[in-house]
């Protein structure tokens, strides 16, 4: 997916958006004057990049292509009992959480459940990964990294929020407007709109907004 930089008019091609976003983001944290490591920055800078892509924000399933609910990914995670794949669902539950509290703050401040469901979740998410680390020498500079994810989950959500103000990540944006809708309504044009994106509306599907 390629975005648009809305300050240069200049198209930002899938072979620059990690450099693209490693500006942006240093840029947003110099503006907040957000006080963060270089590995709390890059990781931003990896998230930004991994989602730009909305098959890293969807998942496919049974039913087609759908946005998996926090609680059924934490459920996942509760579930789980190789702590490898736990430590992994709830990196994947943080990131999912911080990524869609930052981008998507004035669609879920308009309609959709509050921010503050994301950044507790995605906190607490991270947080439980740094727990999981504790003690674990050859992991010590990751907890450190999930740390200060958890100390500072708001305030890394202002910095995506920024970032995204700036470009253009409407894609993904555009194809969770158009879930809700039909989440909502039922509304054909929707569901033939997101079928056209790739995407199969399925009624057994909750996007994560819903909780």
């Amino acid at each position: 997916m390629n975005n648009f930089d809305r300050r240069t008019g200049r198209l930002i091609t899938n072979t620059s958006i990690k450099e693209y976003f490693h500006d942006s983001v240093t840029e947003a944290i110099a503006n907040q004057q957000i006080q963060t490591s270089a590995e709390t920055a890059y990781y931003l800078v990896n998230l930004l990049t991994a989602f730009s892509r909305s098959e890293q924000l969807f998942e496919k399933s049974e039913n087609g292509v759908d946005l998996k609910p926090l609680a059924l990914i934490y459920a996942d995670a509760v579930n789980e009992t190789n702590i490898a794949e736990r430590t992994r669902l709830l990196q994947k539950l943080g990131d999912t959480a911080l990524f869609i509290a930052g981008v998507f703050t004035e669609s879920l401040n308009r309609k959709l459940v509050d921010v503050d469901y994301y950044i507790a979740m995605g906190g607490n998410a991270y947080s439980t990964v740094s727990e999981m680390l504790r003690g674990a020498y050859q992991n010590a500079a990751a907890k450190v990294l999930f740390d200060e994810l958890t100390e500072k989950f708001t305030e890394l959500v202002d910095v995506l929020n920024e970032v995204s103000e700036k470009s253009n990540l409407s894609t993904n944006a555009d194809i969770l407007r158009l879930y809700e809708i039909w989440i909502r309504t039922g509304s054909k044009r929707a569901a033939g709109q997101l079928r056209r994106l790739g995407i199969q509306p399925v009624s057994s599907s909750q996007p994560d907004f819903q909780h």
